[in-house]
Formats: C-alpha cells, structure tokens, sequence
C-alpha cells in the first residue's frame, strides 16, 4: 500500500457530481480523514478516518469506478 494520496474523487463529472475525499476532511460526525490508500492487492482505494487517536477504515472504491487521485507532492 502507498500513502502519499492527498484527495480522490469519485465520479465520471468531476466539477459537477463527483464526490470528492481529501486528508484532514472533516467527515462522518467528527471524525476526520487520516489517510487515503491503494491497495495493490485488488487495485482498491480505502478511505481511513480518525477520532481520538482511533484509525477506522471508512469507504473503500474499487478501480471500475472513474477515479481521479491527486498526490501529495510533500515528500
């Protein structure tokens, strides 16, 4: 898995209708996104979200859906 995914959007309208996903959201009731990952294993994106300290995994995309993935360049 790489950890160096900024936002994604999930949508084939990405200025229109897509749903878009980025580090330090503020998500789900308090919670904010911790880290956005592709999973090579099955070519999935997973969305984690955080609350205390406590890392859940959220949502997870797999890659039949139109994606668009924006990296952070921070290295």
């Amino acid at each position: 898995m790489t950890n160096n995914i900024r936002k994604i959007s999930i949508g084939s309208d990405y200025k229109n209708d897509a749903m878009h996903y980025a580090v330090g959201q503020q998500v789900y009731g308090g919670h904010e996104i911790s880290h956005i990952l592709l999973d090579d294993s099955d070519n999935s994106y997973n969305i984690h979200i955080k609350k205390n300290n406590e890392i859940l995994p959220w949502k997870k995309f797999n890659s039949n859906m139109a994606i668009s993935v924006e990296y952070d360049l921070e290295y």
